[in-house]
Formats: structure tokens, sequence, C-alpha cells
């Protein structure tokens, strides 16, 4: 039996992904500028870096790009829930895929299989969902500490919820600067995420 053919990547998703490439530059050029005013480390990122030209404009920025980061994720969840796409893509996931693939990857011996994520793949996507559910909840203990002092609790402190917040958004350059590495050396993955692509029919 055939499963239909259709769009590798749904109109929804490359909605929410490139409107999601949009919004994390300008949440972390105006967080850095943010974190440039009371540095957590021994080093402040170049003003060219950052976008809001002062502390009043990097926080207004930064509010301002976050509910459109907000609603941009509760769309990209509720559609990936109620259309299949999680658990049809990110699931299942064994710790023995995940090895084998690992260890082709470090070969540079690992394939794409079109509209199917490997288990580095599926990991890696898992973690960006973590990751930014993190950086949510952190960064309204550190927008709010009174409102969600439950959540400053949490997270052990004001102080502390700022350095998850600061972990959590080197994770997702992090996962950025992987993801830009793969879509480089598997150049082929970038138009389908532009035109949605074609999903070969399957035989079940």
């Amino acid at each position: 039996m055939k499963k239909a053919s259709g769009s590798r990547h749904p109109w929804p998703i490359r909605l929410c992904h490139w409107t999601n490439v949009l919004v994390m530059i300008g949440m972390l050029m105006s967080g850095w500028g943010i974190y440039n005013a009371s540095p957590l480390f021994n080093f402040t990122f170049p003003a060219w870096m950052t976008l809001g030209g002062w502390l009043g404009g990097h926080i207004a920025w930064h509010l301002a790009v976050m509910w459109l980061l907000f609603a941009n994720g509760v769309s990209y969840l509720v559609w990936g829930i109620i259309s299949g796409q999680f658990r049809g893509r990110f699931l299942p996931l064994s710790g023995r895929a995940l090895w084998q693939d690992l260890f082709s990857a470090l070969r540079l011996r690992l394939h794409h299989r079109g509209s199917d994520y490997n288990a580095v793949q599926k990991l890696m996507y898992l973690f960006v969902l973590v990751d930014g559910v993190l950086l949510v909840l952190s960064g309204l203990s550190i927008w709010k500490p009174v409102q969600f002092s439950g959540l400053v609790a949490l997270f052990g402190g004001f102080d502390m919820a700022r350095y998850v917040h600061f972990y959590a958004m080197s994770g997702l350059v992090l996962f950025t600067v992987v993801h830009v590495m793969m879509v480089i050396l598997v150049p082929q993955t970038l138009w389908p995420m532009i035109t949605g692509g074609k999903r070969s029919a399957d035989r079940e």
C-alpha cells in the first residue's frame, strides 16, 4: 500500500521555521545588549552585535520580539501535536539507533533520509524544544521575579536564573551552528524548507 505523496515540510512548519530565524536573531542581539549592562562573565558582546542602542532599547526590543517568539512557539507546538508531525518525526528514539547514527556522524558517513530524521537529528530537535522551554521559563523569572517568585525559587534564585538563561541561550546558539553546518554539508535539505518539497510515496 502506498502512502499519499505530499509536502516534505508543510507550510505551517516552514512559516514557523523562517519566522523563528528572524525572531531568534532579534532575541539574541537584544539579549546580548541586556547582558552587557550587567555581565555574568569577564566579557561583553561587541556593540555591533546588539540591538537597541542602549539598555532601554535593548529591553524594549527583547520584550517586543519575545511575544512573537511566544506566539510562534505555541503555533508550532499546537500544529506539531495535532498534525502528528512530532510523533512521526521525533519518535521513536532508541539508544541503539542514536549510538549507531552518532558513530556514523563522527565518521562523516551519516546519511540524510529525505523527510525522515535520523536519530542524531531527532535528539537535536528534541533538545532545542526542551531548551526553548527552559529559555522561556528562566526569562520569565528574570523579567518578573516578584510575579513569578515560584519560578525564581525553582531556579535557585534570581542570579541563578540569569545563569540558566545564559546557558540555555548558549545551547540555542550551539544548536544553530550545528544546524547550519549540517545544511552546508547536505545543501539539498535547504530548498525543501523553502518550497516544501515533495514526499515520495512509500510502501507499507
